[in-house]
């Protein structure tokens, strides 16, 4: 019985520790990655746009569970640097600027 017990101990600690890291979702950080997310807003419970550095382009990208789409894609210089910030005041100015984008967008 001690045995048992023990071993659901042992196993309910690798899946606390596997939901703590989900959770926290750290960046990784490598030299070799081409691929680096500058902003993301939630725009559903489980729905977000995400603007991913790519080389110098910037994609606008829409995630939903199982879907990935492309909303817009840009020259990296297009967007000034200090809207492309991680803090809550920049997602703000970044929630404002997709709304400007996608307005110019159903426009065309």
């Amino acid at each position: 019985m001690q045995v048992i017990f023990s071993l659901l101990l042992v196993l309910a600690a690798v899946v606390l520790v596997a939901w703590i890291l989900k959770r926290i979702n750290l960046p990784q950080h490598a030299a070799g990655n081409l691929i680096k997310v500058q902003a993301t807003v939630a725009v559903g419970q489980r729905e977000r746009i995400v603007l991913v550095e790519v080389n110098d382009t910037w994609l606008v990208v829409g995630v939903a569970p199982g879907q990935v789409r492309t909303l817009h894609s840009m020259a990296k210089a297009e967007l000034p640097a200090s809207q492309v910030n991680m803090d809550n005041s920049a997602n703000g100015k970044f929630q404002a600027w997709l709304k400007q984008m996608m307005e110019k967008r159903n426009a065309s």
